[in-house]
């Protein structure tokens, strides 16, 4: 439809207006918010102990843990203990096929029964030269023969002695026992195999003291601890603790992990606290003076680590450079960089610039 002439279209004019009105209001309020300074959150510096705690991951050990193994070869014919079974000093654990060692008992014995008849022989030799020399019948060439005869035939039997109890002793071994009361904790044969003398066939942890092994990174010990006692805990159960108290560190690092082992007796251990059980260590550091502040205030600037500092009578921040000793779970420790006093920025320093205008929150009180 036309509109008429000499008309004003006021619809049209009134929307042209309102938006002017509108984009006029908005920059109004854009330069309002821009003029706003940043909201930060603050905190001063302050001068604490840092005594960070450390926790490690371990297992319970027994004190010693021998590899059992026979003192002869042979095929492994009865094997009579399973993994995690205690076993009693004098308990057999498995056995050898025999024939090879009774055999050689057999020739043992038979080389005594025949050293003895010649013995006999020689004694009844020399008896009788001793009687003939004293009547005058014999030589003395002869008397000494028989006596060196008589002298040679002891010496065969207590040789022939000795290895009969070699011989015996050699059948003993073809049944393993521990010697000492324990828990076997690991099984390298099975019936059938043939085995080697020394050749380990369980390992056994000894009866007696237990303790918490740690594998730690070598960077840690440098650090001084508040104590030589840490306490344990078990990771299925909590509850269940003990103290532990340090007993050994190994002078090598381990060249496959780049740790260091690290023993700790544990004192009165729970019934719980079974071997291979995993356990968590927890001890602290010696405590060090200096500036504690959270994680939020880090950042970067030159190449290192730095904080941003707010002027409190000007509310400008800058950027200051720091040194850190330690860093903790939620905190670090800053050596120098900073004076007790000053007001750190702890939250919002993304958007910040030197020389910019904040707003400070409040402080973080530590």
């Amino acid at each position: 439809m036309a509109w008429p002439t000499g008309c004003v279209r006021r619809p049209a004019v009134a929307a042209a207006l309102l938006g002017s009105a509108a984009l006029v209001s908005g920059c109004q309020e854009e330069s309002s918010v821009a003029k706003q300074p940043l909201r930060v959150g603050v905190e001063v510096a302050r001068v604490a102990e840092y005594a960070p705690e450390i926790v490690l991951t371990g297992e319970v050990a027994a004190r010693v843990a021998s590899e059992l193994s026979f003192r002869v070869s042979g095929r492994i014919v009865e094997r009579r203990v399973e993994v995690g079974e205690r076993v009693r000093a004098d308990q057999a654990l498995a056995a050898l096929d025999p024939q090879e060692q009774r055999a050689e008992l057999d020739a043992a014995r038979a080389g005594v029964q025949a050293a003895e008849a010649q013995l006999r022989q020689a004694e009844s030799t020399f008896d009788r030269q001793k009687s003939l020399i004293r009547q005058g019948y014999t030589t003395r060439r002869e008397y000494d023969a028989a006596e060196e005869a008589f002298r040679s035939a002891q010496g065969a039997l207590d040789v022939a002695r000795a290895q009969l109890g070699t011989a015996e002793d050699q059948l003993a071994q073809t049944v393993l026992r521990p010697g000492v009361a324990g828990l076997i904790t690991a099984r390298h044969a099975e019936a059938g195999q043939v085995v080697q003398a020394a050749q380990p066939v369980f390992t056994l942890a000894q009866d007696g003291p237990r303790e918490a092994v740690f594998n730690v990174y070598e960077s840690l010990l440098a650090a001084e601890p508040a104590g030589d006692t840490i306490e344990v805990a078990l990771v299925s159960d909590p509850r269940v603790t003990a103290q532990a108290k340090l007993r050994e560190i190994s002078p090598t690092v381990d060249p496959a992990t780049g740790t260091v082992r690290v023993k700790f007796e544990i004192i009165d251990p729970p019934a719980a606290m079974t071997l291979g059980a995993p356990i968590v260590g927890k001890g602290r550091l010696k405590p060090k003076p200096g500036i504690i502040l959270p994680w939020s205030a880090l950042t970067s600037g030159q190449g290192g680590a730095a904080v941003w500092l707010l002027d409190a009578s000007t509310r400008e921040v800058s950027l200051k450079p720091v040194t850190v000793t330690a860093y903790g779970p939620g905190s670090f420790l800053v050596k120098d960089g900073i004076d007790p006093g000053q007001t750190v920025v702890t939250r919002g320093q993304q958007l910040l610039r030197p020389g910019q205008v904040v707003e400070p929150v409040g402080e973080t009180a530590r």
